[in-house]
Protein backbone atom coordinates (compact mmCIF):
# COMPACT_ATOMS: atom_id res chain seq x y z
CA UNK A 1 0.00 0.00 0.00
CA UNK A 2 1.51 3.57 -0.85
CA UNK A 3 1.93 5.83 2.12
CA UNK A 4 1.47 9.31 1.13
CA UNK A 5 3.80 11.96 2.26
CA UNK A 6 0.89 13.80 4.04
CA UNK A 7 0.92 10.18 5.68
CA UNK A 8 4.41 10.40 6.50
CA UNK A 9 4.86 13.54 8.28
CA UNK A 10 5.19 13.43 12.09
CA UNK A 11 2.54 15.57 13.84
CA UNK A 12 3.21 17.95 16.86
CA UNK A 13 2.32 16.31 19.96
CA UNK A 14 -0.95 19.18 20.73
CA UNK A 15 -2.16 17.70 17.52
CA UNK A 16 -1.60 13.93 18.44
CA UNK A 17 -2.88 14.69 21.78
CA UNK A 18 -6.20 16.88 20.22
CA UNK A 19 -6.84 14.26 17.81
CA UNK A 20 -6.81 10.97 19.96
CA UNK A 21 -10.19 8.95 20.76
CA UNK A 22 -11.09 8.62 24.43
CA UNK A 23 -9.01 6.65 26.69
CA UNK A 24 -6.25 7.07 24.12
CA UNK A 25 -3.09 9.13 25.61
CA UNK A 26 0.29 10.10 24.24
CA UNK A 27 3.23 8.65 25.72
CA UNK A 28 6.96 8.96 24.79
CA UNK A 29 6.86 8.58 20.79
CA UNK A 30 3.61 6.55 21.26
CA UNK A 31 -0.18 6.71 21.66
CA UNK A 32 -1.48 3.98 23.54
CA UNK A 33 -4.82 2.77 25.08
CA UNK A 34 -5.37 0.05 27.51
CA UNK A 35 -9.07 -1.65 27.43
CA UNK A 36 -10.46 -3.32 30.44
CA UNK A 37 -11.73 -5.94 29.46
CA UNK A 38 -12.04 -7.83 32.29
CA UNK A 39 -11.51 -11.64 31.06
CA UNK A 40 -9.19 -13.42 28.98
CA UNK A 41 -11.92 -14.08 26.09
CA UNK A 42 -12.96 -11.06 25.72
CA UNK A 43 -9.51 -9.82 25.43
CA UNK A 44 -8.67 -12.25 22.80
CA UNK A 45 -11.59 -11.19 20.74
CA UNK A 46 -10.85 -7.52 20.80
CA UNK A 47 -6.95 -8.72 19.99
CA UNK A 48 -7.99 -10.81 16.78
CA UNK A 49 -10.50 -7.11 15.54
CA UNK A 50 -7.25 -4.86 16.48
CA UNK A 51 -5.21 -7.81 13.87
CA UNK A 52 -8.10 -7.43 11.46
CA UNK A 53 -7.96 -3.49 11.01
CA UNK A 54 -4.05 -3.37 11.54
CA UNK A 55 -4.08 -5.84 9.08
CA UNK A 56 -6.14 -3.66 6.29
CA UNK A 57 -4.85 -0.62 6.93
CA UNK A 58 -1.07 -2.45 6.74
CA UNK A 59 -0.29 -0.76 9.69
CA UNK A 60 0.70 -2.35 12.97
CA UNK A 61 0.08 -2.19 16.46
CA UNK A 62 2.02 -3.13 19.57
CA UNK A 63 -0.32 -5.00 21.39
CA UNK A 64 0.13 -6.95 24.77
CA UNK A 65 -2.93 -9.33 25.90
CA UNK A 66 -3.18 -9.88 29.33
CA UNK A 67 -5.86 -11.60 32.06
CA UNK A 68 -7.88 -8.22 32.67
CA UNK A 69 -6.73 -6.05 30.17
CA UNK A 70 -5.83 -5.51 26.17
CA UNK A 71 -2.69 -2.54 26.23
CA UNK A 72 -2.19 -0.84 22.20
CA UNK A 73 0.58 1.32 21.20
CA UNK A 74 0.65 2.65 18.18
CA UNK A 75 3.42 4.63 16.31
CA UNK A 76 4.88 5.43 12.56
CA UNK A 77 8.02 3.30 12.63
CA UNK A 78 9.43 4.24 9.05
CA UNK A 79 9.01 8.09 10.31
CA UNK A 80 10.31 7.42 13.92
CA UNK A 81 6.67 9.37 14.86
CA UNK A 82 3.15 9.44 15.31
CA UNK A 83 1.47 10.56 12.17
CA UNK A 84 -2.20 10.89 10.87
CA UNK A 85 -2.06 7.04 10.27
CA UNK A 86 -1.46 6.27 14.10
CA UNK A 87 -4.54 8.50 14.58
CA UNK A 88 -6.70 6.79 11.95
CA UNK A 89 -5.77 3.18 13.26
CA UNK A 90 -6.86 4.87 16.81
CA UNK A 91 -10.37 5.74 15.79
CA UNK A 92 -11.07 2.59 14.25
CA UNK A 93 -9.76 0.31 17.16
CA UNK A 94 -11.70 2.71 19.19
CA UNK A 95 -14.93 1.92 17.38
CA UNK A 96 -14.08 -1.73 17.14
CA UNK A 97 -13.94 -1.90 21.27
CA UNK A 98 -16.91 0.28 21.74
CA UNK A 99 -18.73 -2.74 19.56
CA UNK A 100 -17.94 -5.29 21.97
CA UNK A 101 -18.69 -3.38 24.98
CA UNK A 102 -14.88 -2.93 25.93
CA UNK A 103 -14.23 0.64 27.70
CA UNK A 104 -10.80 2.34 28.31
CA UNK A 105 -9.18 2.23 31.69
CA UNK A 106 -6.35 3.84 33.05
CA UNK A 107 -3.24 4.39 30.18
CA UNK A 108 -0.24 2.24 31.68
CA UNK A 109 3.70 4.56 32.37
CA UNK A 110 6.17 4.40 30.67
CA UNK A 111 9.52 3.69 32.39
CA UNK A 112 13.12 4.69 31.00
CA UNK A 113 15.90 4.18 32.39
CA UNK A 114 18.56 7.36 32.35
CA UNK A 115 22.29 7.00 33.24
CA UNK A 116 24.08 10.62 33.72
CA UNK A 117 27.34 9.84 31.86
CA UNK A 118 30.27 12.08 30.02
CA UNK A 119 30.87 9.42 27.47
CA UNK A 120 28.06 7.50 26.42
CA UNK A 121 29.91 5.94 23.49
CA UNK A 122 32.17 4.15 26.03
CA UNK A 123 29.39 2.80 28.31
CA UNK A 124 26.47 2.14 25.63
CA UNK A 125 27.87 -0.95 24.24
CA UNK A 126 28.32 -2.28 27.94
CA UNK A 127 24.78 -1.93 28.98
CA UNK A 128 23.70 -3.08 25.16
CA UNK A 129 25.76 -6.51 26.20
CA UNK A 130 24.59 -6.91 29.52
CA UNK A 131 20.55 -6.75 28.81
CA UNK A 132 20.78 -8.11 25.44
CA UNK A 133 19.60 -5.03 23.91
CA UNK A 134 20.03 -3.04 20.75
CA UNK A 135 21.90 0.27 20.03
CA UNK A 136 18.90 2.21 18.07
CA UNK A 137 20.53 5.62 18.77
CA UNK A 138 23.60 7.38 20.09
CA UNK A 139 21.33 8.39 22.82
CA UNK A 140 19.72 4.67 24.10
CA UNK A 141 19.66 1.13 24.21
CA UNK A 142 16.58 -0.53 23.52
CA UNK A 143 15.02 -3.68 24.10
CA UNK A 144 14.35 -6.08 20.59
CA UNK A 145 11.20 -7.39 21.79
CA UNK A 146 9.69 -4.43 23.08
CA UNK A 147 9.68 -5.33 26.80
CA UNK A 148 11.36 -3.89 29.07
CA UNK A 149 12.46 -0.16 29.46
CA UNK A 150 15.12 1.57 27.39
CA UNK A 151 18.40 3.08 28.72
CA UNK A 152 19.32 6.24 27.74
CA UNK A 153 22.71 7.96 28.31
CA UNK A 154 21.69 11.69 29.67
CA UNK A 155 25.03 14.01 29.33
CA UNK A 156 26.93 14.95 32.23
CA UNK A 157 30.18 16.31 32.79
CA UNK A 158 29.79 16.40 36.24
CA UNK A 159 32.66 14.66 38.65
CA UNK A 160 31.15 15.01 41.95
CA UNK A 161 32.49 12.59 44.08
CA UNK A 162 29.23 10.55 45.09
CA UNK A 163 26.89 11.73 42.76
CA UNK A 164 23.73 10.03 42.07
CA UNK A 165 24.37 8.46 37.70
CA UNK A 166 21.35 6.46 37.81
CA UNK A 167 17.84 7.75 37.76
CA UNK A 168 14.04 6.42 36.58
CA UNK A 169 12.41 8.78 34.39
CA UNK A 170 8.15 7.73 34.72
CA UNK A 171 6.22 9.17 31.44
CA UNK A 172 2.98 9.47 32.17
CA UNK A 173 -0.45 10.78 30.84
CA UNK A 174 0.11 14.64 30.88
CA UNK A 175 -3.36 14.89 32.95
CA UNK A 176 -2.20 12.30 35.52
CA UNK A 177 1.00 14.28 35.89
CA UNK A 178 0.38 16.93 38.99
CA UNK A 179 -1.49 13.49 40.81
CA UNK A 180 1.23 11.75 40.48
CA UNK A 181 3.22 14.57 41.77
CA UNK A 182 1.23 14.80 44.88
CA UNK A 183 1.12 11.05 45.54
CA UNK A 184 5.00 10.95 45.31
CA UNK A 185 4.49 13.69 47.80
CA UNK A 186 2.16 12.31 50.16
CA UNK A 187 4.59 9.17 50.25
CA UNK A 188 7.43 11.29 51.67
CA UNK A 189 8.63 12.48 48.67
CA UNK A 190 10.60 15.95 48.10
CA UNK A 191 10.00 17.97 45.01
CA UNK A 192 13.32 19.61 43.96
CA UNK A 193 13.02 21.02 40.85
CA UNK A 194 9.93 22.10 39.12
CA UNK A 195 11.28 24.92 36.78
CA UNK A 196 10.61 22.54 33.27
CA UNK A 197 7.34 21.77 34.53
CA UNK A 198 5.36 20.33 33.04
CA UNK A 199 7.40 18.59 30.51
CA UNK A 200 9.04 17.02 33.70
CA UNK A 201 9.09 17.51 37.46
CA UNK A 202 12.28 16.27 40.00
CA UNK A 203 11.65 14.75 42.69
CA UNK A 204 13.20 12.61 45.52
CA UNK A 205 12.73 9.69 47.75
CA UNK A 206 13.82 10.42 51.44
CA UNK A 207 17.06 8.92 51.39
CA UNK A 208 17.73 11.63 48.69
CA UNK A 209 17.85 9.43 45.51
CA UNK A 210 16.17 11.57 42.26
CA UNK A 211 13.65 10.56 39.85
CA UNK A 212 12.02 12.49 37.14
CA UNK A 213 8.20 12.16 36.81
CA UNK A 214 7.74 13.37 32.76
CA UNK A 215 5.10 14.23 30.17
CA UNK A 216 4.86 15.47 26.54
CA UNK A 217 3.67 18.88 27.20
CA UNK A 218 6.15 21.84 26.70
CA UNK A 219 8.61 20.09 24.19
CA UNK A 220 7.86 20.50 20.90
Amino acid sequence: MAISEQDRQPLRSQEVSDGLPDGWRLLLGQVVVRYATGDFTTGARLVKRVAELADEADHHPDVDLRYPHVTVGLSSHDVGAVTRRDLRLAAAIAAAATELGVEPGQVPDTLELALDTADQDRVAPFYAALLGYDRSSPDDVVDPGSRGPSVWFQHSDSSEAGRQCWHLDVRVPHDQAEDRLRAVLGAGGRLVDDERAPAFWVVEDPEGNRSCITTWQARD
